[in-house]
């Protein structure tokens, strides 16, 4: 029996990978865009109450490459008040993933063979490193993020479909005041040893059951997908001002 949340969501936000990372080049994150998408969330995420809040970090572990140690900010007494309702955070993997993915045929199972064995180990550090780095973006700007992986979390699919995705732990931790922030993952199947998971399999999946007010993907494309009759657009409602200035801005 899945645990229910006791606060409502009032968003899923789904980050693109081709937003955060530059899909042309292996494993490259696009550092200006995450860190501007990073300082609007923050921005949506904060009470009415606070106009201008100090930026206390929660990212207290060594960069690489740096040779400083880390600093702890011990006031954490102006740390912002965020918006009581709750928020949930996928993204995709971008130039993450793909490559190692679609060397070794993971999507297409067979554990038994090694290449595909290899293949699963590799994508999975690729997309959990890029998780780790998504996070680490939302921390510096003081938002309490925990990384949580399809796999780790026991999601496996059947067919490449949907198959077993408890959420209790996505709910427990929106319900400690986290913000959870899952990403596409390489994952069990039932039917055909393993597969890969898409972001977007996963938001719709927690859209379903966790029932958010808004779902907000920010994508990068050519075309616009805001427009009456676009494919990428079944139903939509009016959203409000916060929303439609974090959605221009990012």
């Amino acid at each position: 029996m899945e645990h229910q949340n006791s606060n409502p969501i009032r968003c899923i936000v789904k980050l693109g990978g081709a937003a955060i990372t530059f899909k042309n080049e292996l494993e490259t994150i696009d550092e200006e865009n995450l860190m501007l998408v990073s300082s609007q969330l923050r921005q949506t995420l904060m009470s009415a109450s606070s106009a201008c809040p100090r930026v206390v970090g929660m990212d207290w572990s060594k960069r690489p490459g740096l040779s400083e140690h880390p600093s702890v900010d011990s006031n954490f007494g102006d740390q912002p008040v965020f918006d009581s309702k709750s928020f949930v955070v996928v993204h995709g993997a971008g130039s993450f993933g793909h490559f190692q993915a679609s060397k070794s045929g993971v999507q297409k199972g067979g554990l038994g063979k090694p290449i595909v064995k290899a293949g699963f180990v590799a994508t999975r550090i690729s997309v959990t490193s890029l998780n780790l780095e998504v996070v680490r973006a939302l921390a510096r700007e003081g938002i309490p993020s925990i990384g949580m992986s399809p796999f780790s979390c026991g999601w496996s699919t059947c067919q490449r479909n949907m198959a077993e995705a408890e959420v209790s732990m996505v709910i427990k931790a929106v319900d400690a005041g986290f913000i959870p922030v899952l990403h596409g993952d390489a994952v069990l199947d039932s039917s055909q040893e393993c597969t890969i998971l898409s972001g977007d399999v996963i938001v719709r999946y927690l859209a379903a059951k966790l029932k958010p007010e808004y779902v907000v993907f920010l994508v990068s494309s050519q075309f616009p997908v805001f427009e009456i009759g676009s494919f990428l657009i079944i139903d939509a409602s009016p959203i409000s001002p916060s929303w439609f200035h974090f959605l221009l801005d990012v």
